[in-house]
This record gives structure tokens, C-alpha cells and sequence, in this order.
């Protein structure tokens, strides 16, 4: 089973029973287990990738939808604003073929309107300025599992930081990876898959890819267990998607072992029924588990593991509603692994 540090997967250890069970103080080394963190400080290094990582300002290729002014010096009726066409085509007065502006720089559009009217007489010395008032024509579509899903109009080139982090970074629930889809010139469509863990969390340059107008990008959602009760670090825990194995053991490991007070032989998996919505309680006893007496459990995204304490004593049938009322707000914790 593999769970992901930040957005990518490490192998973890299964811990003995004795570091699980009464774990003093955090390991240190070679052996230690991931560092954890929110979703908003991985939303803090996005920004701060993003910021470190802006490209250099480039020239802005006109496309369809696009309104611009043209502006003829000394010659107002052929001065005007004008949208694009879906084609790339605008239309100007006094000229009896339409002009292809798609794929052009407000210069190159200048100098092709100033040609043409010279060419056929209308303006001897014609001074032709072409300004953007409204750029629509290179949307990006940002999708998934981001704090809010938006077009971002790229008026520049731009890179896949930049688009996340001014969709405002993930949410809980964003799986390890990025998809981009891009429609390539016969029409038919590529897909491009960026691992988060390198774009992220190790800071890879070539993950950082270029985007451009017309991609989408698609952050998918991961699955997550909820680990509650008597643990030193309750939280929800991002695994890689629904295929990956979470068990019991690993998922006490990243909530940082049972306390000393705990009953981990009276733990309970709650899980949800997707198809009549209910939960049902499945009795686990993790210290068996621990000792090798019995077989690890599977845990399934969305499941809560309870771990009750001895004081309280409470009952299997209560533990379902206090733990999935715990969960409510929860901190979803990502591992850090360096």
C-alpha cells in the first residue's frame, strides 16, 4: 500500500507494536515518518513556486473573439472597434476582403492593415495602430479539484503553477497528479499527466509546464481515511486514488500510533454505504493486527477508523456518530517526504 507525500506515493513501514501503541517522541533520520501538512500550506508553495516561476512577458498572438481597436491617423471613418470572428477574420471598411488577424501580434496586424491600404491607393502614407481591449481568445480551463474552478485568459505565456495558483490552489480531496488536455492541430486531443509530487513537493522545473489558450487542466480527486479517538495526530489522510491500498496498520501509522490510554482492540471501521447511505460499523481489532495474530484490514476512501480509550468506555453502537461527527472539519493532512 502506498500513501502519497503531498501528491505522490511512498512505501511506509509497518510500524511494531510497541512504537504504535505508546509513541513518546517523533522519530528523526532515515526512519522517520512523513512530515505532515494542510492543504493550506501546500496552497503556500504553490503561490510561492508560482511567483518564483511567472514567465517573461511575451507578445500577445490575436485570436477569434477578441475585440480590438484600429485606429488610421487622420482617417476616423476607418477608424473603429472590431471583434474577430470565429474564422480569425475582421472586415474594415473600404476593403473588399476580410483581413486574418488570428495568430498575429497587434504589430504584425498594423503592419498588414497599413500594406494593404497603401496598395490599393486609399492611404498614401497610412500610420495604423491596432490596440486589445478585450482578450477572449486563449482560455484555459482550470477543473477538478481546486478552490475555485475558473477560465484563465492567457495574455502572456504561462505555465501550470501560475494557472493553479490563481485558481487558488487544491482542496482537500486532489489526487496526486494533473491532467492537461490539449486539442492538437488536426483536432484530435493529447493528454498530458504532471505528477503534483514533482511539481510540488520536489520542485521539478520540467514538471512546470507551459499551458496555453485552449487546454484544460484537470486536477482529479483522491480518496481519503479519517483516523479518530485516541491517536496522537487525528486527521484525514490523502491516498492516490481508490485503487491504492490503505490498511489499518498505515493508516494508525500516519495518524502518529494509538495513545498509551487507547483500547485498540475495540477499534471500528465506519463506512458508508454509497448505495443506501448509511453507516455500518466493522470491528477491527487492531491489536491483534499489531501482534501478527490477525490479518491487516483494508480501509476503503471515506472510511473513518475509531480508536476508542479506555476511559470512556463507550459503546460500538455510539462510536459511529462520534466519529463521523469529529470528522466534520477535520484537518486533511498530506505527507511531506524529503
Amino acid at each position: 500500500m502506498k500513501v502519497r507525500p503531498i501528491f505522490g506515493v511512498v512505501s511506509l513501514l509497518v510500524f511494531a507494536s510497541a512504537s504504535l501503541l505508546a509513541q513518546q517522541k517523533p522519530e528523526t533520520g532515515a526512519n522517520a515518518a512523513p512530515a505532515l501538512e494542510t492543504i493550506q500550506q501546500t496552497n503556500q508553495k504553490i503561490r510561492l513556486l508560482a511567483n518564483t516561476s511567472v514567465t517573461q512577458p511575451g507578445e500577445y498572438a490575436l485570436g477569434a473573439g477578441d475585440l480590438i481597436k484600429v485606429d488610421v491617423f487622420d482617417i476616423p471613418e476607418l477608424s473603429r472597434q472590431i471583434r474577430i470572428d470565429p474564422s480569425g477574420y475582421i472586415s474594415m471598411p473600404l476593403m473588399p476582403q476580410r483581413i486574418l488577424a488570428g495568430g498575429l501580434t497587434s504589430f504584425e496586424l498594423e503592419t498588414k492593415i497599413a500594406g494593404m491600404l497603401k496598395a490599393r491607393g486609399l492611404v498614401s502614407h497610412p500610420q495604423v495602430s491596432v490596440f486589445v481591449i478585450q482578450r477572449t481568445s486563449q482560455p484555459i480551463t482550470v477543473i477538478g479539484a481546486v478552490e475555485h474552478p475558473l477560465v484563465y485568459q492567457a495574455v502572456r505565456p504561462t505555465t501550470l503553477l501560475e494557472v493553479l495558483s490563481a485558481a487558488g490552489g487544491l482542496t482537500d480531496t486532489a489526487g496526486d497528479y494533473v491532467t492537461i488536455t490539449r486539442p492538437d492541430k488536426t483536432g484530435k486531443t493529447q493528454l498530458e499527466r504532471v505528477s503534483l509530487r514533482d511539481l510540488i513537493d520536489r520542485g521539478d522545473p520540467k514538471a512546470n509546464v507551459a499551458v496555453r489558450g485552449g487546454d484544460v487542466i484537470t486536477v482529479p480527486k483522491a480518496g481519503i481515511v479519517y483516523v479518530v479517538g485516541a491517536v496522537n495526530r487525528p486527521g484525514g489522510f490523502v491516498i492516490q486514488n481508490d485503487t491504492d491500498q490503505m490498511t489499518t496498520l498505515k493508516a494508525l501509522a500516519l495518524a502518529g500510533g494509538a495513545l498509551t490510554a487507547s483500547k485498540p482492540q475495540d477499534a471500528v471501521i465506519i463506512r458508508k454505504s454509497g448505495a443506501t447511505g448509511r453507516s455500518q460499523e466493522i470491528a477491527v481489532n487492531v491489536k491483534n493486527i499489531l501482534n501478527r495474530k490477525a490479518q491487516d484490514v483494508r480501509l476503503l476512501p471515506n472510511d473513518v477508523l475509531f480508536i476508542p480509550d479506555s476511559a470512556g468506555k463507550r459503546a460500538l453502537a455510539k462510536a459511529a456518530e462520534a466519529a463521523l461527527s469529529i470528522t466534520t472539519g477535520i484537518v486533511i493532512l498530506r505527507g511531506s517526504h524529503y
